[in-house]
């Protein structure tokens, strides 16, 4: 459970505004804008699974698990395995990217929307 504490910490490193939420039946997952990412735990492993981690660079090759999709990514870090934080931080800037720029904030929502009526 060490590995899912050190992530936690390097995900609020990258962005204190990710929201730590648990969902269907306590799996950790990582909100900003939306999911970012989940942390599903067992005996031998802790496995990071990014919704939409297809979409995101990966210039380390941490993506390890679920490559065969085109949509889903995943990291699978078993007992003793230590994950690059350079990288990983990396992918998770990413991913808050890529969920800020698919979904606009109200605001600008309204602000379009109020263009079209004009």
């Amino acid at each position: 459970m060490r590995a899912a504490s050190r992530i936690r910490r390097l995900i609020h490193e990258v962005d204190p505004a990710v929201v730590d939420t648990w969902k269907w039946r306590g799996v950790p997952v990582w909100e900003h804008s939306g999911i970012l990412c989940t942390g599903e735990t067992d005996k031998a492993a802790v496995t990071l699974t990014f919704a939409k981690g297809a979409a995101l660079p990966d210039p380390k090759g941490l993506f390890n698990a679920s490559l065969e999709g085109n949509t889903r990514r995943a990291i699978d870090l078993h007992d003793g395995e230590t994950i690059h934080p350079t990288a990983f931080k990396a992918l998770i800037r990413a991913a808050i990217a890529r969920k800020r720029a698919a979904k606009p904030p109200a605001a600008a929502a309204r602000a379009k929307a109020s263009q079209r009526s004009a």
